[in-house]
């Protein structure tokens, strides 16, 4: 049957294992169910590993529905001395004896990351393209590329490898000469070959659903040209109306905003996000891809790139608020300039800061840096405001004595209110 437009057609494919380790997600491809246990084993095998549990698929009706191919591998750790990367570098490094693929990241980001990008992954590379051959060397081409970048990790495609398939051609003008609709042939095909589900049997507790169609020994190659199909003038065999062939096809077809993608998913170990991204970002430019194929890059670092222009935005227009109502306070830009001064001053302190921990450039920094603001502007307020007085009302004249006076009564109150 041909593939229809949709978002994902599973035709079938290779077994697919997924597994959560307490906080991190392991995914591992291409293993059969015999080698979960062993992937069980591999992971208690850890010295911080204290229990390993599992769960196989997800209800129908589940948000995240999946097959028996799905598993889950839940696992708690006791406190060590070796850090989270240690240990998630370990988990990697045993599960390497596997032929398998391992994704590993937190389950409420990995839910996140699906909302976000439709992948399980911190980063997710989509090829969009029209010839699925194309589409998979393109994807080989890149992964091979993008694991040059440093501290790009769990870096895997999509699974699309071919599968054997029974192919079934409509011949429209054949289909015309008999009356017969395409789209009418193709359903009947489709509830006689997959089956359709006619009634509920209730025996107890339990409900199973009741289907109609062809038995085993009348869905193979040879005995579906001889199927018979109902048409106006009679009944006639299918090979009159198609084409039936033995061929090999992809194990699913995935679409996205109409186009068919595959996507290439990668985890950071740790390095800044931003710079991974900079870095996958020169790659894809250094070498454009073929006409009529595009890549779109997705993940978490779309919502913080968002919210750090926001917040540029807003402290852009928090800045201008702030000098306005000083200069309606003071009624002198040179006061107002001093004030304003001290912001830039403070954020130089807290970059040197970040710097020295090793921290990144994230959302979080820059709601401090926002604070920061707030706070070096009021003390800046509180000096001004202080010098000011001081020749206003106590007689004094404006130099370095009284600036030295000024300071050193203000000096606790800024501390107590910075610290």
């Amino acid at each position: 049957l041909e593939d229809q437009p949709g978002d994902v057609d599973r035709i079938g494919g290779r077994r697919v294992v997924h597994a959560v380790v307490v906080g991190l997600q392991l995914v591992v491809e291409g293993v059969g169910r015999e080698r979960v246990g062993l992937a069980e084993q591999i992971v208690a095998g850890v010295p911080e590993v204290t229990k390993v549990g599992r769960r196989t698929g997800r209800a129908e009706l589940d948000e995240h529905a999946e097959g028996v191919h799905y598993s889950e591998m839940d696992v708690d750790l006791k406190t060590s001395a070796r850090s989270r990367e240690a240990i998630i570098g370990d988990i990697r490094a045993r599960l390497v004896v596997l032929p398998a693929v391992s994704n590993v990241g937190q389950p409420i980001s990995h839910r996140l990351d699906h909302l976000l990008s439709g992948v399980r992954a911190q980063i997710a590379l989509k090829v969009y393209g029209d010839d699925l051959d194309t589409l998979r060397g393109l994807a080989a081409d890149l992964r091979t590329r993008l694991a040059k970048i440093p501290g790009v990790t769990d870096l895997q495609i999509e699974k699309q490898v071919l599968i054997p398939q029974i192919k079934i051609r409509v011949d429209y003008e054949q289909a015309a000469r008999y009356g017969v609709a395409p789209g009418a042939l193709l359903t009947s095909l489709e509830q006689m070959i997959e089956g359709e589900r006619i009634t509920q049997i209730v025996e107890g507790n339990r409900r199973f659903d009741l289907l109609v169609r062809l038995p085993e020994s009348g869905r193979g190659l040879r005995e579906l040209p001889d199927l018979l199909i109902e048409t106006p003038g009679g009944h006639v065999p299918l090979s009159r109306l198609a084409a039936i062939e033995d061929g090999d096809g992809p194990n699913q077809v995935s679409r996205e905003n109409a186009r068919r993608r595959i996507v290439i998913s990668a985890n950071t170990d740790g390095r800044d996000m931003s710079k991974v991204i900079a870095d996958i970002r020169a790659e894809l430019a250094a070498r454009p891809l073929p006409e009529g194929y595009f890549t779109a890059l997705e993940g978490q670092f779309q919502a913080q790139e968002q919210a750090a222009r926001l917040i540029a935005l807003l402290a852009l227009v928090s800045l201008t608020m702030i000098f306005l109502v000083l200069y309606s306070r003071y009624r002198s830009m040179a006061l107002t300039a001093i004030i304003m001064g001290n912001i830039p001053l403070a954020l130089v302190g807290s970059v040197i800061a970040l710097w020295i921990s090793g921290q990144p450039l994230s959302v979080a920094a820059l709601v401090g840096f926002i604070t920061l603001t707030g706070i070096a502007t009021r003390n800046g307020i509180l000096k001004i405001s202080h010098y000011i007085n001081l020749c206003a009302f106590e007689g004094e004249q404006f130099g370095d004595p009284m600036i030295v006076r000024g300071s050193l009564e203000r000096l606790t109150p800024v501390l107590m209110t910075a610290l």
